[in-house]
């Protein structure tokens, strides 16, 4: 088939969790394809409970301020009448009216289930390709080789599937999948290099996104708080450089501030400082350099996976200093991106973006460009996705 010009229905969690990083990850699927030329649709069908930061957690009462930040995100990127959004209770839905829905899902050429946000792919199947794309390799395949059924026939469902580990077929087990490396589309036009940067390093995650970690074959794979306390020392180790985390508190009660304010880190309320999808990019811009470490899941078994997050950085000429995770058979590490694995490797990174800066600024936005152009990543995808027909 011919990939000049598809209807392509993707699916995210921007209404379900209306932050900035959220919307970044999903939008730039979106944004990307219609730069390619193609009639793309948002479609939002999780089932699940929103997150609303008005009630500070999960709430299946009112889900107002989500559909209002979904139509704000969508009208700002002129797609005001592209996007729907299902709401689990009372199975309401809002955007594109019933008609228009089922005439646009009648009529795609393709469906990308991003993160496996749309649980119920399989109500779908009038889609001729369905995509599923895992962005949290080794969990997701550990799901699958410990037999839980459900997440099976949600991922059989899908025709194609790629994943953000880009070299995970050398580091786990057999799923019964072909798992096709990719990653995080960049609109590089939306990122701006240029922009004023405060002379810190910050980054914004999650302490713990599940509160256990997943055992098998005897060992357990843990979320990023098992990573972040092996550096928990590394402000005194680099001071007077900043070091700060834009530490969310609605998912991530569990996060020791005092104990990491104790050890030197600056950490801040991302939605205090008002990170929607435009104040988000702002706090990206805004940095020096991003500094993270990755789940311990990922740290461990090595999948190849970089964040989607991080790619921002970069595309915002931004360097990022991040833990490893096997990336770098996948990317260049030595400028732009530096990767550690010990305190030590960390303290050494973080002083030599410090040490030339203008190279490595330079470096990361290049990387972007070369490797996470949405134009680029897209394209591949598709190629895979119809090869052979």
């Amino acid at each position: 088939m011919s990939t000049s010009s598809l209807r392509v229905v993707v699916t995210g969690l921007m209404a379900q969790y209306p932050l900035g990083g959220m919307t970044w990850h999903y939008l730039q699927y979106v944004l990307g394809l219609r730069r390619l030329g193609h009639d793309v649709y948002y479609l939002e069908d999780t089932g699940d409970a929103v997150y609303s930061p008005a009630a500070g957690g999960s709430t299946i009462r009112d889900c107002t301020f989500n559909v209002e930040y979904l139509a704000r995100v969508m009208a700002r990127f002129g797609l005001a009448d592209r996007w729907a959004y299902r709401f689990a209770a009372g199975a309401s839905w809002y955007g594109l009216a019933e008609s228009e829905r089922t005439a646009v899902i009648g009529s795609a050429d393709l469906l990308l289930n991003i993160s496996g946000s749309l649980p119920s792919a399989d109500e779908y199947r009038r889609i001729p390709r369905l995509v599923f794309i895992d962005t949290d390799p080794v969990f997701n395949q550990i799901k699958l080789s410990r037999g839980n059924e459900q997440f099976r026939r949600q991922v059989d469902a899908h025709d194609v599937h790629f994943t953000f580990g880009e070299r995970l077929q050398r580091t786990t087990g057999a799923t019964g999948q072909c798992w096709l490396p990719t990653r995080q589309p960049v609109v590089l036009s939306e990122w701006r290099p240029a922009r004023p940067r405060r002379q810190v390093f910050t980054t914004v995650m999650n302490w713990m996104a599940k509160a256990r970690p997943k055992i098998a074959a005897g060992r357990a794979y843990g979320q990023k708080d098992v990573e972040f306390l092996r550096f928990l020392e590394l402000p005194g180790r680099v001071a007077p450089t900043v070091l700060e985390l834009a530490l969310h508190t609605g998912r991530a009660r569990q996060a020791p501030r005092g104990l990491l304010v104790e050890r030197g880190w600056r950490v801040v309320d991302p939605e205090a400082l008002g990170l929607d999808f435009e104040g988000y990019r702002d706090y990206v811009e805004s940095s020096l350099a991003e500094w993270s470490v990755a789940k311990h899941g990922y740290v461990q078994d090595r999948p190849g996976w970089f964040s989607e997050r991080s790619a921002c950085y970069l595309a915002a000429g931004r360097p990022v200093v991040v833990e490893d995770t096997g990336f770098g058979e996948a990317l260049p590490v030595g400028e732009g991106i530096l990767a550690f694995n010990t305190l030590e490797e960390a303290v050494a990174a973080i002083r030599a973006v410090e040490a030339d800066y203008a190279r490595h600024a330079k470096a990361a936005r290049a990387i972007a460009e070369a490797y996470f152009d949405s134009d680029a990543v897209l394209a591949r995808l598709l190629e895979e996705v119809w090869r052979g027909d």
